[in-house]
């Protein structure tokens, strides 16, 4: 059983909040798809040919964080984390696993880009923009994409979770 919280998003609220709390709901599901998991099930793949992991989904998200946040909307130069040498205008990677990789870590790094995420983002509307593909794309634009990331991504976690232990559901 989960001893993670996770709030329901509000049924009636500003936009703002909405997005917010829908982001947070999704990220809190992530977390909760590897809790109790040691490094190993964590790094178990689900069926070829897939090499998805959790960790490596974990690590996947960091990165996603750090595209859409860090390099799109504020405009850093911010290096790939998980694999410095990769283009950083190339799609996000973090899948792949190095070798001693553990769950704690992916976790840590990827806490660290959303820590990161809730700066830039606070003092920033929703119309404020960022460039993407020499466009300007909003803010309210990337916190939906983001939604919907995680929201695909959790139910690839889920697969992966079920396969492990059986576990479903959260």
């Amino acid at each position: 059983m989960t001893t993670i919280e996770r709030p329901l998003p509000p049924l009636n609220a500003d936009e703002r909040t909405t997005l917010e709390s829908w982001l947070e709901f999704h990220r809190v599901t992530l977390v909760m798809k590897c809790e109790g998991l040691n490094d190993e099930q964590a790094a178990a793949t689900s069926v070829p040919p897939s090499d998805f992991t959790l960790i490596g989904l974990v690590q996947h998200m960091a990165e996603v964080e750090r595209n859409w946040f860090r390099r799109v909307l504020a405009g850093e130069q911010a290096p790939p984390i998980y694999d410095p040498e990769a283009d950083p205008d190339g799609p996000d990677g973090g899948f792949d696993l190095a070798e001693g990789a553990t769950l704690a870590d992916a976790l840590a790094t990827w806490r660290a880009e959303i820590a990161r995420t809730r700066e830039l983002c606070a003092a920033r509307a929703l119309t404020d923009t960022g460039r993407f593909m020499d466009q300007d794309v909003s803010l309210r634009w990337i916190y939906v994409h983001m939604i919907e990331e995680y929201a695909r991504h959790n139910g690839h976690a889920d697969l992966l979770r079920e396969r492990i232990d059986g576990t479903t559901g959260v």
